[in-house]
């Protein structure tokens, strides 16, 4: 029987990386489209096909789709920095919607109809209750958080016209890194927290907690955070939803269901590698939200997931991926003086 070929846009980065590896571990064939603005081309596997291009060049993704019978889509490709979306918002409009409608365009074009989206928990800005349901209101704080919805509203309509069959995954924190230590997030100045903590332990340089007084049990604010590889399951599954055309046009959470507050990130870290996390408290950023975690009910009853690694075993992975990229980089720096 032959392999279902899958396009993996921004398949050489964090999230993509791994998910190339879970595709071929479940015997598809997956083709890597990625401009490598952000993506890494070592994080590719040997004999994955990259073609380098840019969504936002029509021209570029009609050739993906000349080149190989592709089956479905997996979109991860964006720009993703908040604050950076709220100082450039036009780069974002530009990449995250422009390159959305131009794939779905060459989709169209090539009779390809199944696609999953990449979206956000930035979709929903502060909730009025935790944990959040899909059908919470959308209040969206950034332009990031904009484009997703834009791309999440242009899916419902193509769907609705016939062209398309889609699940839209909403993101909660994504974190940890591949068991071999070969990928993970690769970033001079990572925005998420638990890169953050590691570099912290690595190089003894403070961390920054901002606020100490929101409405949690110790002050500080409370995320969900999945397992990047527990993320990738739930796009795995969703594949098979699609080809069984028993699941489709849905929007759907993906979170580990349970919060835990920048303090308890901080000592669950210092547990897992022995080593203390040195802080400093400062004051709240702008727009911080006091809680946010996911209900991934729907997620359960629609695709049969559930997360499956804790948050040791995200900090577990993270460290190694951390450790890893230490000695290279050390290494480099030796070679370099040679």
């Amino acid at each position: 029987m032959k392999k279902k070929t899958i396009l993996v846009t921004g398949g050489a980065g964090y999230i993509g990386s791994h998910m190339v590896r879970v595709l071929l571990e479940g015997g598809y064939a997956p083709v890597i489209f990625d401009n490598l603005s952000t993506g890494h081309r070592e994080f590719i596997p040997r004999g994955v096909p990259l073609v380098k291009g840019d969504l936002r060049r029509l021209d570029d993704v009609r050739k993906v789709f000349r080149k190989f019978k592709i089956d479905a889509a997996i979109h991860y490709a964006a720009a993703i920095v908040v604050p950076e979306s709220v100082s450039d918002p036009l780069k974002y409009y530009d990449n995250n919607v422009t390159g959305t409608l131009n794939l779905l365009r060459a989709m169209v074009e090539a009779g390809v109809r199944r696609i999953v989206f990449s979206s956000s928990a930035c979709v929903y800005g502060e909730p009025l209750k935790n944990p959040i349901l899909e059908n919470e209101p959308l209040k969206v704080a950034s332009p990031y958080g904009a484009t997703k919805v834009i791309a999440e509203q242009i899916l419902g309509d193509m769907a609705r016209s016939g062209q398309i069959d889609f699940i839209a995954l909403r993101y909660f924190n994504v974190a940890g890194a591949h068991p071999s230590g070969e990928i993970g997030i690769k970033m001079e100045k990572p925005t998420h927290l638990i890169p953050n903590v590691m570099r912290s332990i690595l190089r003894q340089q403070p961390l920054t907690v901002f606020g100490t007084n929101f409405d949690t049990p110790d002050g500080s604010c409370v995320r969900d955070y999945v397992h990047v590889l527990d993320l990738c399951d739930a796009h795995l599954l969703s594949l098979l939803k699609l080809f069984s055309g028993r699941v489709k046009n849905e929007m759907i959470n993906l979170g580990n269901g349970k919060g835990f507050s920048v303090k308890e990130v901080i000592k669950t870290a210092e547990k897992v590698v022995g080593r203390p996390v040195p802080v400093v408290y400062g004051d709240p950023r702008p727009g911080d939200c006091v809680k946010v975690v996911a209900s991934y009910a729907k997620a359960r009853k629609l695709l049969g997931w559930q997360p499956s690694r804790s948050l040791q075993e995200i900090i577990a992975s993270a460290w190694t991926w951390e450790m890893a990229q230490d000695k290279s980089v050390k290494a480099s720096v030796s070679r370099s003086k040679v």
